[in-house]
């Protein structure tokens, strides 16, 4: 769920009531130092670190970031490095460790249930040192989509035995040197001396049984299960198979072929979870009557009490929800990844045309940057959503810059940590959710106006006392 949405407090409730809680671990390197620069309120992120298992690390980031009363009005926050190459930079490396070590360590304190990680395919650069960290903190489960994660399961073997794992890059243009690869070497924080690692169960997160079948063919180690998501589930959505066309409002249209064959899921012998308008007794009842494990629930939890949205977007959310007012559009061209992208239609962010059109582009977290080959046959990096003039002279396409907007800055600011620009500029909020926006007013007929992640799990479990 975006970017720190699904954050630790949330899969901590959700985990501590039996269910799979799950954080994203998209962008929380950022998110980590912004909590420190913003004085660490209630001290959490420290009381993880005194745990981290490289103790030179967290005092490292503590020294660079923490300022205890946080930071003044109107300043910035301080950037990691953007990636200039495969393997990026030691600070952003251990950092992206560090955080995704706190986010899981968190999420699992107190508690004996067990806990998950979601991160992007698409963003690869960060990928191995995101589950480096939360293996380290002793993950259970880790869900990957937007993408083939083929190469996850042997990854997740190697790290597990503190051994060099390397991921393919993938690249816009011939490299001489052949496959560009990205690697993450636990030697460089001597994790051997930890001993071995619990091996999380790894959960693809997939759009076909077409695609599953492919998974379980070609994955380089074991997969233990899979995440079915519809087309109608927040965040980035795959693409409809063979292209498709939009309808009036400039949506993806889906068709038969993009139909999940839950019988061939069955087939498979491998438990699947059904996701995207899930949220309902009624419908994971269905889904355990057509063999799911159960259902992957995301919308419902990102409006409550525990979720890291601002409280000022999550109440104006409701309030539409509750008054049947609320809209969300799959944009095919706001995602700089190509991939469709779920906006909720909410005045005051960029899905107002004319907030996007205000911003001034700036690419400065960089997450969802393609790696390409320059001229000079060396490997450069550009994102569709930045500068147009800088895109287009990295060999870019101008047309590929309409209408695509920055997720990075916006999914920052969605959970009250957005970025300062230049001239005081602050970035804007850009909301991602499912179809299903009813869902909260399902949860909310008792006449309330807000409610808790425990209250989903008794709407979802109320009629039968099933596993979500």
């Amino acid at each position: 769920m975006g970017v720190a949405v699904s954050n630790w407090r949330l899969a901590n409730t959700v985990a501590s009531h039996g269910q799979l809680g799950v954080i994203s671990g998209t962008g929380i390197d950022n998110v980590l130092i912004r909590r420190l620069q913003d004085g660490d309120v209630g001290g959490h992120t420290r009381r993880a670190l005194e745990h981290f298992p490289f103790p030179e690390v967290a005092k490292d980031l503590l020294r660079r970031y923490f300022l205890p009363d946080g930071r003044p009005p109107g300043k910035a926050y301080a950037r990691l490095p953007l990636v200039t190459h495969v393997d990026g930079s030691p600070l952003k490396r251990a950092v992206t460790v560090a955080a995704n070590f706190v986010e899981v360590f968190l999420a699992k304190e107190g508690h004996d249930g067990v806990v998950g990680i979601n991160l992007l395919t698409k963003i690869q650069l960060p990928n191995l040192a995101s589950l480096y960290g939360a293996m380290l903190a002793k993950v259970d489960y880790v869900l990957m989509g937007a993408g083939i994660p083929r190469e996850i399961p042997q990854a997740l073997d190697k790290l597990s035995q503190h051994l060099p794992a390397s991921m393919r890059v993938d690249l816009i243009g011939k490299h001489e040197d052949g496959p560009l690869l990205t690697t993450l070497d636990p030697a460089e924080w001597d994790g051997a001396s930890l001993g071995a690692l619990q091996r999380p169960s790894f959960l693809p997160i997939i759009s076909t049984h077409a695609l599953a079948n492919v998974m379980l063919k070609r994955a380089t180690g074991s997969i233990e299960g899979f995440v079915v998501e519809y087309p109608i589930a927040g965040g980035h959505n795959a693409p409809p198979r063979g292209g498709g066309s939009l309808d009036e409002r400039g949506q993806p249209v889906y068709g038969e072929r993009d139909e999940v064959d839950l019988e061939a899921m069955r087939a498979l012998s491998v438990p699947f979870w059904l996701a995207g308008g899930t949220a309902s007794p009624e419908r994971l009842r269905a889904a355990h009557e057509a063999g799911a494990a159960g259902v992957q629930v995301g919308t419902a939890f990102a409006y409550c009490d525990e979720s890291g949205l601002a409280p000022d977007l999550k109440r104006s959310v409701i309030d539409e929800a509750l008054a049947g007012t609320i809209d969300v559009l799959t944009d095919a061209r706001a995602s700089p990844t190509g991939y469709p992208f779920k906006v909720v239609e909410l005045a005051g962010t960029h899905a107002e045309e004319a907030s996007y059109q205000a911003r001034t582009r700036v690419c400065d977290l960089g997450y969802l940057r393609e790696a390409f080959v320059k001229p000079d046959g060396k490997v450069g990096f550009r994102c569709a959503s930045e500068p147009v003039a800088d895109y287009v002279a990295k060999g870019g396409d101008e047309a590929d810059t309409v209408g695509r907007k920055c997720l990075c800055n916006a999914l920052m600011a969605n959970i009250g940590l957005p970025q300062i620009q230049k001239g005081a500029e602050v970035e804007q909020p850009l909301l991602t959710s499912g179809d299903d926006m009813d869902v909260i007013r399902r949860i909310l007929s008792d006449g309330r106006t807000s409610y808790t992640a425990k209250d989903v799990l008794d709407y979802l479990l109320g009629n039968h006392g099933a596993r979500a």
